[in-house]
């Protein structure tokens, strides 16, 4: 583990953890992404606003899990959240899922520090047999010493309990005077997700909104007929909508468009 101070946090708005030099980096060139470029995901932006803005005046917050279909912008949100707030006090650490056992000590060295952070693990899930999610548990509800009050854990998933669920596991679960008792197995995936307070689902986006996304990032185009057919058959063909399909849309056929 690095010394405290290795990071200056006050021009340091973000840092990665590296596992081989056993330090954090300090990100230089942070994803752009704006707050209000966020289309067909209001509720999920306004609830983990909400909450991120609670941290940050020292009120009782949460611990988030954004779960759900893939490239519907769950990353982008804690992204644009950075750079939301950074002027408030906001910072980030990016902790990998493999690295989950540093957590406990790099959380200790946060813990004096006057800034709020938020640890963000992307595409968190477990595989059966996996122990990493001990330590997570750990920090987000404490063991005989509390979490610390400046910390908190943004995860991302497309598994809303971040464990595999096995058909078999459900057969185990039994009914006792009229009770249904799920199995150990269930109780353990489920045990981790519950830790996380807010939890904020993420769905394919309907054809108007995606066409919304695609509008945002094409603002000057006068052709909207031609640009929503294309963009139609480009998500057809990617066989989803959500904004990663806007967005790679974009790449392509930027500048074809009158």
């Amino acid at each position: 583990m690095g010394e405290p101070g290795t990071i200056d946090w006050e021009s340091t708005h973000a840092a990665v953890w590296r596992r081989h030099r056993g330090v954090l980096r300090g990100i230089r060139r942070l994803d752009p992404v704006q707050w209000e470029s966020l289309k067909g995901i209001d509720r999920q932006r306004q609830a983990l606003g909400r909450n991120t803005e609670r941290f940050l005046a020292g009120e009782p917050s949460n611990n988030a899990l954004l779960w759900g279909s893939r490239g519907t912008g769950k990353s982008s949100l804690i992204k644009a959240l950075l750079n939301r707030y950074r002027d408030q006090g906001l910072r980030m650490i990016e902790v990998d899922k493999d690295d989950l056992v540093n957590l406990p000590e790099i959380v200790d060295d946060l813990c004096d520090l006057r800034f709020r952070f938020v640890i963000f693990c992307d595409d968190l899930s477990f595989d059966a047999g996996e122990s990493g999610y001990k330590a997570l548990k750990s920090v987000l509800e404490g063991s005989l010493e509390l979490p610390p009050e400046n910390v908190r854990v943004y995860a991302t998933s497309n598994r809303r309990h971040l464990m595999p669920e096995f058909m078999a596991d459900n057969l185990q679960s039994q009914v006792r005077d009229g009770e249904l008792h799920p199995a150990e197995a269930i109780e353990e995936q489920v045990s981790l997700a519950d830790r996380f307070g807010l939890q904020l689902s993420f769905y394919p986006f309907p054809q108007d909104i995606y066409l919304q996304a695609v509008d945002a990032l094409f603002p000057e185009i006068r052709n909207r007929a031609a640009l929503h057919q294309e963009a139609i058959r480009f998500a057809t063909a990617k066989g989803v909508r959500n904004g990663r399909t806007a967005q790679q849309f974009y790449r392509q056929f930027a500048g074809t468009f009158s």
